[in-house]
């Protein structure tokens, strides 16, 4: 194994992350993105999140059409499902399915946020046509704002992935401004001070993020979270770190420094961690060519977090690319993923660093906030070595939402 192995205009905008959502200097982000489809298979639930340890929900995803139109991505799951406390005898017209879950959440817990998420990998093909279009721009401000509105959340995320051209890239800026605008002025109507949150999933591959105007897309964004993982994977040359800090032409470190470079304050990025594996087959280990990626658990190669290290696999720590990854010595198989222990040293390099937080993709794959090996209160912890979570206060006050509960608050 040739790793190092140990055991074990805008301008009040440029501050508003650190004005909504860091209460102060010093204080974290931790958040995750929950999956509607994480209620299947899955079986894993809003009221499963460890609300805690986390101060910001992202919900994937919302879809686009070629108009740019926003719209909900499963109905059923969203808005309709009915829980067991839910009744079946509401009159008017009610919220259920998972946002009314984060609603309640967000009602119990003052200090949690949460953003619906928009686009993704799947459901980023009309992201083009529609920057690029004022009209469908438009359309899209129009219909995100009212699905803010009406499940009443915190903000708006993009995650476009990826702008392949400069003009891509010079639309997302414009999207972005406009966005910003409307945000603002929905905030003014209703009187509120608290700005709403408009956040984006970054990449860290050189060739996407290198394309960005980020020192333009500062202005108007709060949060840039950084997808600090797919760094390898079946795409790859040989085995690979999906998730390393350090070493390698692909790495962490190397990305946010770009990112600073551009002029994104440091307290606005957020580190992207997975709750996955990516898993190499017949090879020798890292730097060495593979065969195949194996069964994952849901999707081919990828292995829930909460599954690793599988049986007769050994876990290794990485202290040079700051790294981990196990390895089946008889089924020559190798898989990349974030341990405790560097969970542990990303949470002090984000201190180190001034960093804003973390972030996780995606909630379900993680283990009970209570077990030691959880990423999610592992980094909780870590983090508050060095200094305390945000506790900005969420919004409740929807009075021009669609549905009777959330205009009422839940009551």
């Amino acid at each position: 194994m040739d790793t190092v192995i140990e055991s074990a205009s805008y301008n009040h905008h440029q501050t508003v992350f650190m004005d909504n959502v860091q209460a102060h200097p010093g204080t974290f982000v931790v958040c995750t993105y929950f999956v509607a489809w994480a209620i299947y298979a899955r079986n894993h639930n809003v009221f499963d999140l460890p609300v805690q340890n986390l101060t910001h929900i992202l919900y994937a995803f919302a879809n686009l059409d070629a108009d740019g139109r926003v719209f909900l991505g499963d109905a059923w799951a969203d808005t309709d499902k009915h829980y067991e406390d839910d009744s079946w005898n509401d009159t008017g017209k009610n919220l259920y399915g998972n946002f009314k879950r984060l609603g309640l959440l967000k009602k119990a817990n003052r200090h949690l946020k949460v953003s619906l998420s928009i686009g993704g990998w799947t459901w980023s093909t009309n992201f083009a046509e529609v920057a690029s279009s004022s009209s469908k721009r438009a359309n899209f401000i129009r219909t995100s704002i009212e699905l803010m509105n009406d499940l009443g959340l915190d903000g708006l995320d993009i995650d476009w992935e990826y702008p392949k051209t400069d003009d891509d890239a010079e639309n997302y800026v414009t999207l972005l401004r406009e966005l910003r605008e409307g945000l603002d002025s929905y905030a003014a109507e209703k009187d509120d001070s608290n700005p709403y949150l408009l956040t984006g999933a970054m990449p860290c591959g050189e060739t996407q993020y290198s394309l960005l105007r980020l020192s333009e897309m500062n202005q108007y964004m709060d949060a840039f979270y950084l997808m600090a993982y797919d760094l390898a994977g079946s795409w790859s040359d040989t085995a690979g770190h999906q998730s390393n800090l350090y070493g390698g032409e692909v790495n962490i470190h190397k990305a946010i420094q770009h990112y600073r470079d551009q002029g994104i304050p440091s307290h606005k990025l957020i580190m992207g961690m997975p709750i996955y594996g990516r898993a190499f087959q017949n090879t020798n280990g890292i730097g060495h060519p593979f065969e195949g990626i194996g069964a994952g658990t849901w999707e081919q190669g990828v292995y829930d977090y909460n599954q690793l290290p599988l049986p007769g696999a050994v876990e290794y720590y990485d202290a040079e690319a700051v790294s981990s990854y196990s390895y089946d010595i008889s089924k020559r198989e190798l898989i990349t993923y974030d341990s405790p222990m560097v969970i542990d040293r990303k949470a002090d390099y984000i201190a180190e660093h001034q960093l804003g937080g973390a972030m996780f993709w995606e909630s379900s794959s993680d283990l009970k906030s209570d077990h030691e090996r959880s990423l999610i209160s592992n980094v909780a912890g870590g983090l508050q070595r060095h200094a305390s979570l945000d506790n900005t206060l969420n919004h409740l006050d929807y009075p021009t939402s669609c549905y009777d509960n959330v205009r009422a608050g839940f009551d």
